[in-house]
């Protein structure tokens, strides 16, 4: 399934912050074609059937039920679906792709199982390597005769993965690599036939490689007794004279960075789009709950604090939803563009990663934590019984918390995501400081009191606003850095605060564009007043945020007049208007209970 159409002016990573995007340039959920229906169908009758039945059996990993369902996955094509077609996948294209991520977001521990597996297990073969290692490979986990696990952290090495201390030392005669190491938290280790593993060369080459799991010397650990996750196999790897076969390097020596960022950004933008479909999930399992139970004589759901929890849930996840699909399309449009140049199908997939790289960051911290917002609102809705092992939002709970540490914890991938943007505004690949001097300009001028005209015209301000706010805070402390005033490396919070601006100015903007999107639309799941109250509600808290964020950021590092310039621009850039929170919230609530689950 392709794309007939190449979208050549594509929209580059991180650019949103300079750039204006159109609703025809985005993608949305509404506007599934039949072939994307009949798949999406397929996975939620693969769930209903084969998933949910077996919760219980998942999670108390019962012997070979997993590497079963991995097997049916297979044989309905849900392994090989991103993987080219000569190697026995489907080859469909990006958007179909995430809906399948979506639709197995709500399935537990299965997802995580399904994720190593089709992501970071199998995507550095496609990306790096050889020939003769995808034809050898590919196939078998493509079908699920092989599962694949990828190992790179270490006891001593999280964070800081490419401190790891495993070593692969090459034989006298150039044969093999002897490895010698331990490998820690390793997902599908317990049945994985194949892993891939980051080593040192001599102690001090960091490179990948495939490692089966026959040989000799290569043991594992007891299974982790985890919090939440429990279905999933996780266990430490270890490493005992194991003799590699020198043709199993994956991709260049030295290099194993490369494949080792790569996978993780194709990992953290797989994350966001389960975390989000998990989500939805739970806002159906909180809003049937809410019309069920009954407290003093009605449905706890007619109480205007359950109902602000039901709409804030549906908000946010609205929220992620939207700027899943926004970033899938992107790199939908990267990987056709690619590909018209003549690059192959996962030289092209691979391009589409390194490119949305931002994006990817901010798919997994916003997607991760609307879940655990989610969720722990889902337990607070359940009460006593939302605290039982026997009831589902118990489980939820556990099983959502993993999502803000793997991947790159969320901290991580804040500060991963404002790095990345200074780097591609130093390497010139973003002009940042154009648009940066104007909003400097802007300030030193009289402000504009000019009538808004037309549909959303305060809503596309407070975007352009919130772009303004963001390039006057970056750009004043990435002119405090060049002056030598300030070391952001070693001022994490003040990157943290720029993150958190990001993200709400990418899912704001996301939003705003679906909204405008569904607004042209005959048909619609939910009339475009409740489509609207949801906006308006996020970029009335989001502005608050806003402007916290850039105030905590410049009294970081200005002072006197200067800071009260900025203040003063933080004032001008935060004028959305006040919005009745209360009654949007309570629309958006209806819209939930009348349909007795998600209904966006």
């Amino acid at each position: 399934m392709t794309d007939t159409l190449v979208q050549t002016d594509v929209l580059k990573g991180g650019e949103f912050l300079i750039r204006d995007t159109q609703p025809d340039d985005v993608f949305i959920p509404e506007e599934l074609n039949e072939e994307q229906l009949m798949i999406k169908q397929t996975v939620k009758d693969f769930l209903e059937q084969d998933i949910f039945p077996n919760a219980l059996k998942i999670e108390k990993q019962e012997p070979g039920l997993v590497p079963g369902l991995l097997k049916k996955a297979a044989d309905l094509g849900l392994l090989g679906a991103h993987m080219p077609q000569e190697f026995g996948g489907l080859e469909l294209d990006t958007n179909t792709n995430t809906v399948i991520a979506d639709v197995l977001g709500p399935s537990g521990s299965f997802i995580v199982s399904f994720a190593a597996h089709t992501g970071i297990g199998m995507l550095p073969i496609l990306y790096f390597g050889t020939e003769e290692q995808k034809r050898r490979y590919l196939p078998g986990l493509i079908n699920g005769e092989l599962k694949a696990a990828y190992c790179l952290t270490e006891p001593g090495s999280g964070s800081d993965a490419l401190n790891a201390k495993t070593r692969a030392d090459l034989s006298a005669d150039g044969s093999h690599y002897l490895f010698n190491g331990q490998k820690m938290w390793i997902t599908n280790s317990g049945f994985a036939d194949i892993f891939i593993v980051f080593a040192q060369i001599n102690g001090e080459k960091f490179t990948g490689f495939i490692v089966e799991r026959n040989s000799p010397g290569l043991t594992m650990g007891a299974e982790e007794d985890k919090m939440g996750i429990k279905g999933s196999s996780t266990r430490q790897v270890f490493f005992e004279n194991v003799k590699v076969p020198a043709e199993n390097v994956l991709g260049e020596i030295g290099k194993g960075h490369l494949i080792a960022f790569n996978a993780l950004n194709i990992g953290r933008y797989k994350l966001g789009v389960m975390s989000i479909g998990g989500a939805k999930k739970v806002v159906e399992m909180a809003t049937q709950y809410a019309n069920e139970r009954r407290q003093f004589d009605q449905p706890i759901g007619n109480f205007g604090a359950i109902q602000y929890k039901l709409a804030e849930m549906a908000i946010r996840t609205f929220a992620g939803e939207s700027t899943v699909y926004r970033t899938s399309q992107l790199m939908q449009d990267k990987k056709a563009a690619a590909e018209a140049t003549g690059k192959t199908f996962g030289q092209a997939t691979l391009e589409a990663a390194e490119e949305y790289a931002i994006e990817c960051s901010i798919l997994k911290v916003f997607g991760s934590e609307v879940t655990d917002y989610c969720v722990d609102e889902n337990v607070q809705i359940h009460g006593g019984i939302g605290y039982s092992e026997e009831y589902p939002a118990a489980r939820a709970y556990r099983d959502s918390r993993i999502s803000r540490i793997y991947e790159g914890t969320n901290e991580i991938n804040r500060l991963l995501m404002v790095d990345q943007l200074f780097k591609r505004a130093l390497k010139g690949q973003l002009d940042i400081v154009s648009p940066a001097w104007a909003v400097q300009k802007e300030l030193t001028a009289m402000p504009s009191f000019e009538k808004l005209e037309g549909d959303y015209a305060e809503e596309k301000r407070a975007i352009a606003d919130f772009k303004k706010i963001i390039l006057m805070t970056a750009g004043a402390a990435a002119k405090m850095q060049m002056d030598g005033k300030l070391n952001l490396k070693e001022e994490q919070e003040i990157l943290m605060n720029c993150a958190d601006m990001f993200i709400d100015l990418f899912a704001a903007e996301s939003m705003l564009l679906r909204i405008q999107k569904l607004a042209g639309r005959t048909t619609k799941p939910q009339p475009q007043e409740v489509y609207d109250a949801m906006l308006q509600v996020f970029l009335h808290d989001a502005t608050a945020r806003m402007t916290k964020n850039a105030t905590d950021a410049l009294a970081s590092f200005a002072e006197g007049d200067l800071l009260k310039t900025f203040l003063m621009g933080v004032k001008r850039f935060t004028k959305y208007p006040p919005v009745n929170v209360k009654e949007k919230r309570r629309l958006i609530a209806k819209a939930l209970r009348d349909e007795n689950g998600w209904c966006f």
